[in-house]
């Protein structure tokens, strides 16, 4: 018998995109935190849209804001390091190997940038 896993060639996401995205998505919630004080309630208000949901989440996470800024700046660059790596290897990627698809890399980018804009954000408007 032979085994047929061996033939198959492999699906699905590299453990490195999983980190990336866990990173990035934890970054973006801590800079969402951060930003949920001061700068999102003058964005959104500006816009015309109403901040009465963000108050909540200000009063739970002000106390914390110092640590969620280091925490987010960390998780944030710890995102891009695995994304910049994900990069490096799809330029190598051999047929049939399992890559990082582009469609997640881009995904993960914008998830960093909009992170970044969030961390900076709160960090400036406080």
């Amino acid at each position: 018998m032979s085994d047929h896993r061996a033939e198959l060639p492999p699906t699905g996401t590299s453990p490195r995109a999983r980190g990336a995205a866990l990173l990035t998505f934890a970054g973006l919630a801590a800079a969402f935190g951060v930003a949920s004080c001061c700068a999102l309630p003058l964005l959104l208000a500006s816009l015309g849209l109403g901040v009465v949901g963000l108050g909540g989440v200000a009063a739970l996470v002000a106390p914390h804001r110092t640590v969620l800024l280091g925490v987010a700046a960390v998780l944030l660059i710890g995102g891009a390091i695995l994304l910049w790596r994900q990069q490096r290897h799809a330029a190598a990627c051999a047929p049939g190997a399992t890559c990082t698809p582009p469609a997640i890399r881009a995904t993960i980018l914008v998830g960093l940038l909009i992170g970044a804009g969030l961390l900076w954000a709160g960090y400036t408007y406080a």
